[in-house]
């Protein structure tokens, strides 16, 4: 790319060396026209061809940016074509071109979809709805332009020729042109970072050199000093080598960024288009009121401007129904996010309750923790004791109950404690033991049990035991809040491993089921992964964090398809399996999820 890029730019300076040669050397002929007319076809050739590479996908990475190139280029073969015309009559027909010339319509048409091009913003990123929108505007702007140029310049061409009148008003109108498309560089140039204020200066100073220079060729014309091939063709054939520059550097250039759009971008836009829309009432009424327009020039002015007036209504009409359906998705969104904002209060309200609940058991554990010592070391005397047998086996199960209870409040004190996340070895099964344990009280009272079936011998998971048995707990107390004591009042947990996973199953189990039948026999599919970023989140605040501490984890939170059947799986890496750099957590406080 880059030898072929040296290449051109050699081809360039070559062909303007050339022009320059000719015009200050040759003298005043056909020698000098043919030549000046083949080198500056030559560089409009070379110009268009260089803006062609820049369309191809790999150089867009947005379809503004892609609709950028493919308009200028679009532009620059209006260009080439209006030259070929020209080229026609003076090197292949010998004769000058006639005037009023119907080429003067592709020269202004050139412009036009070079000033769209600028209308896209393709430094700018926008989404689907400001896309439509900006298209619409552009084609509002686009039919004005057209009716600019029908409206002042073709009356004098085909209704009634007058050549001074055509060529004063082609040189106006193109003149608006070109300060137009000046203009909107200049405002680009100024807002845009990167490559693209780079990519519209050079523009901006190739587009300058064009208008200034034409300006001088016309005054030249005007004055009858003009001729093809004369000094006046240099800068011309200088602008035009640089605007084919512009596209080169392009090449070299970081045109992926995009800075998102600006409303005031999109504003502005939106008032030209209406101020377009309600000039053509203006440009009817000042052709009716004209005096001194002939009656068929007058007749061709007011049609042009209703049939283009009909036009522009049609595009504004759907315009606003857009805007209008557009309007409509937005307030109902509005609407859901106010609702849900609403939801996620209530649910921080309740999370900050059981936050400081948890604390408050912690604070209570341990207060606990004191007379259930001394209790537990009471009961041990009092079996070491002489007492009879039927008084020492009560001290028994006195210290056997508060040996449970102790149990009991370690794990609270394990639930409700605050730690930074550390990844360890843990033991899967001692975990559930530990969430049945917490959940046996809630159980009972709800008249449910719970049945837990864990594997023998399964390898250690690298994990943060309190964080899974955060998730553990949670799980299980979604299945529990499900069970009917009719038809399925038994929390069923089962452990067993899948290749380097652990599985741990929560669901829910028919005890009225034959009770030969093994559950494991009967395995759920699992076929919906959850995923606490994407199109499957879950639907609860609590279980989306209960599926990130799984995905932090390296492992996966799955549920069943069918609805009305509650059932998780979590997947756990076994720990000699996983990396701890791929399995890194973290150094936050626990996750918490409430129900």
């Amino acid at each position: 790319m880059a030898a072929l890029t040296k290449l051109w730019v050699s081809l360039l300076v070559a062909l303007v060396l050339a022009q320059t040669a000719a015009s200050l050397l040759m003298p005043r002929g056909d020698a000098l026209t043919i030549a000046s007319d083949l080198i500056q076809g030559s560089l409009l050739l070379v110009a268009t061809a260089a803006f062609l590479p820049n369309i191809s996908r790999s150089r867009c990475p947005t379809l503004h940016i892609r609709l950028f190139w493919i308009l200028m280029s679009v532009g620059m073969l209006f260009w080439l074509t209006y030259q070929g015309m020209w080229n026609y009559f003076e090197v292949v027909k010998r004769q000058d071109v006639p005037d009023p010339f119907l080429g003067d319509i592709v020269l202004f048409l050139h412009l036009v979809p070079m000033i769209a091009a600028l209308a896209v913003l393709p430094h700018l990123r926008e989404d689907e709805r400001d896309e439509r929108i900006r298209m619409l505007d552009f084609t509002l702007l686009l039919t004005w332009w057209i009716f600019i140029y029908v409206y002042a310049v073709i009356p004098w061409q085909t209704v009634q020729v007058d050549e001074a009148a055509y060529s004063a008003n082609f040189n106006f109108a193109y003149l608006t042109e070109k300060l137009v498309l000046l203009v909107s560089l200049a405002v680009l140039a100024y807002t845009a970072h990167g490559g693209w204020r780079q990519l519209y200066g050079q523009l901006l100073g190739a587009s300058a050199l064009y208008a200034s220079s034409s300006y001088v060729a016309n005054y030249a014309i005007g004055h009858k000093l003009y001729y093809s091939g004369s000094i006046y063709d240099i800068p011309l054939s200088v602008s035009i080598a640089w605007m084919a520059a512009a596209p080169l550097l392009a090449l070299r250039l970081d045109l992926s960024y995009a800075k998102p759009s600006r409303p005031v971008l999109g504003v502005w836009i939106t008032r030209l288009s209406m101020l377009a829309l309600f000039s053509l009432l203006w440009a009817a009424l000042h052709s009716e009121l004209d005096p001194a327009l002939p009656p068929s020039v007058k007749a061709f002015r007011i049609t042009v401007s209703l049939v283009t007036m009909v036009v522009m209504g049609i595009v504004v009409f759907w315009r606003q129904r857009l805007l209008r359906s557009e309007l409509s998705l937005f307030l109902e969104r509005s609407r859901r996010s106010f609702d849900d904002l609403k939801d996620l209060q209530e649910k921080l309200i309740q999370s900050e309750k059981l936050a400081s609940l948890g604390q408050l058991v912690g604070g209570a554990a341990h207060e606990i923790n004191n007379p259930l010592t001394a209790m537990l070391g009471y009961s041990d005397l009092l079996s070491a004791s002489n007492l009879p047998p039927q008084e020492q086996l009560q001290a028994a199960q006195i210290g056997e109950q508060v040996r449970r209870t102790t149990t009991l409040v370690a794990s609270l004190l394990t639930f409700a404690r605050q730690a930074p996340a550390r990844l360890a070895a843990v033991d899967i099964n001692s975990v559930l033991q530990t969430a049945v344990r917490l959940l046996a009280p809630q159980l009972e009272a709800e008249a449910n049990s719970i049945r837990l079936e864990l594997a023998p011998s399964l390898p250690p998971v690298l994990a943060d035991s309190n964080q899974i048995l955060h998730v553990c707990m949670h799980l299980a107390g979604q299945i529990s809040a499900h069970l009917d004591r009719e038809i399925n009042s038994t929390l069923f947990v089962r452990t067993h491993r899948l290749g380097n996973f652990v599985l741990v199953d929560f669901s829910s189990y028919d005890p009225s089921a034959d009770p030969s039948a093994d559950p494991s026999s009967q395995p759920v599919s699992y076929p919906s992964l959850l995923n606490s970023e994407g199109a499957n989140k879950p639907a609860t605040l609590s279980l989306s964090a209960c599926c990130r501490i799984v995905e932090e984890h390296g492992g996966r939170l799955l549920q069943p398809s069918t609805p009305g059947n509650p059932a998780f799986r979590v997947e756990l890496q076994v720990a000699n399996s996983a990396s701890r750099s791929s399995l890194a957590v973290p150094n936050r406080a626990a996750a918490r999820s409430g129900s």
